[in-house]
């Protein structure tokens, strides 16, 4: 299998448990793959990591969540993954450059959305310094 399909079996995997918590080991199980070889392949295909990929695209719903409904900020870092809601707005604004509030109240369709580039480098640049870490 090339590298391509199984970053897209990674991908389309991820997707199907983003509202999961889910280890790189239990991913690795059902996908029929080593965490090492998928790491390297996604890495290769992507220029970023599994998890950072993962922690993006929570952000990313997240976001959409935030622009989409009136539910609590609270209950929206929960769901994403995060243990608080400190956290959450530490990392979203790492991302976006605001806070969770700031975001709903000034989102305009189509604007402070993170780009999730599956080819190059920049795919890992939505991360700040000592924000998400591999």
């Amino acid at each position: 299998m090339s590298g391509a399909s199984v970053t897209g079996r990674i991908c389309s995997w991820v997707e199907g448990n983003l509202d999961k918590d889910f280890t790189l080991e239990e991913m690795s199980e059902e996908l029929n793959y080593s965490k090492f070889y998928m790491e390297r392949v996604f890495k290769e295909n992507t220029g970023t990591t599994i998890y950072r990929y993962v922690q993006g695209r929570r952000l990313e719903e997240a976001a959409r969540k935030l622009a989409e409904t009136k539910r609590p900020v609270v209950e929206i870092a929960l769901e994403t993954g995060y243990g608080s809601q400190q956290a959450f707005a530490r990392a979203f604004r790492c991302v976006y450059g605001c806070t969770p509030r700031e975001y709903r109240r000034s989102f305009v369709p189509g604007q402070n959305r993170i780009s999730m580039l599956l080819r190059g480098n920049r795919a890992g640049a939505f991360l700040c310094r000592g924000g998400l870490a591999a």
